[in-house]
């Protein structure tokens, strides 16, 4: 098959462009860096440069292609990031209308289900709408929990002030997704028929902050550490202080929000989606001990 992926090569990119790789399939990688070319090539995968909002760059890089893989950074540009995010997705579905792509898969988020209350992930859930309106094309939305990963970011703060936490509370349960596991679903959906428009959730846990803290601060021999329910101004705060702009830190604090509302994972305890990850909490903590014990 030949086989268009977003993403260029990161956490969940390159273990897919891997995999598809393994498989025999001819891939083409999307990316925006110029010096990402050679690393692409590498894998033995071919280099398409360019950007996700050029409809004409997407839609020579889709033609050809049996099935793309397609997704939406969680902010694109300072200012006007959910209509970026938008825009974006409109140029990728005309790509793919007028490359005649037969399979797609995208990826998204829980909270994709709401059409507001979830800060960055209105952007995908916008793009979810207009998928859905593909004709001719097979489809796949998966809808991903948030990535373990992101809790290295929580390391310094650890570090420096034995904090470890955000704007919801300990109690709130979370739907989490390790990216080897995220990967290897959609290696499987683009080599798979499809089934006309379909949402699937890759989940591989579920937590919560308390839970969280308790693993984490076993691995890291910090047994005290707790989960802190960080007020909505001192969070947005620390990450303006941090160099975010001003319009992410406002929409990652709604994201926090609509944890704490029961917004963003409402979608997925209420269709009953099921936990189909491999990779549990219990063995990325060891990745979290290294990663902390780098830092």
């Amino acid at each position: 098959m030949k086989i268009t992926t977003t993403g260029s090569l990161g956490n969940v990119a390159r273990p897919l462009v891997k995999k598809l790789i393994a498989a025999g399939h001819d891939v083409t990688v999307i990316s925006t860096k110029e010096d990402k070319k050679a690393d692409i090539e590498a894998l033995g995968a071919k280099a398409a440069i360019g950007s996700i909002s050029d409809e004409a760059f997407l839609s020579d890089a889709f033609k050809g292609a049996d099935a793309v893989y397609t997704m939406m950074p969680p902010a694109i540009g300072p200012v006007n990031m959910i209509q970026n995010i938008a825009d974006a997705g409109q140029a990728s579905a005309n790509a793919i209308k007028s490359a005649g792509v037969q399979r797609v898969v995208l990826l998204s988020s829980v909270g994709a289900d709401a059409n507001e209350g979830t800060g960055p992930v209105k952007g995908v859930h916008r793009v979810e709408q207009l998928f859905s309106q593909l004709d001719g094309a097979d489809v796949t939305v998966l809808r991903s929990g948030f990535f373990y990963v992101n809790f290295f970011r929580d390391i310094p703060l650890i570090k420096n002030r034995n904090i470890f936490g955000n704007n919801y509370s300990g109690s709130d349960q979370l739907a989490l997704t390790h990216h080897e596991d995220l990967s290897s679903a959609i290696a499987e959906e683009l080599q798979s028929k499809g089934n006309g428009y379909e949402v699937k959730y890759v989940v591989s846990d579920i937590s919560t902050g308390r839970e969280l803290a308790k693993l984490f601060g076993a691995v890291i021999c910090k047994p005290e550490l707790t989960w802190t329910q960080i007020p909505d101004d001192q969070l947005k705060q620390g990450m303006l202080a941090g160099g975010l702009p001003p319009e992410l830190a406002a929409l990652i604090t709604e994201l926090g929000q609509g944890v704490r509302q029961g917004i963003v994972m409402k979608g997925f305890f209420e269709k009953g989606a099921k936990v189909t990850g491999k990779v549990k909490l219990a063995a990325f903590a060891e990745d979290f001990k290294a990663k902390y014990e780098q830092n």
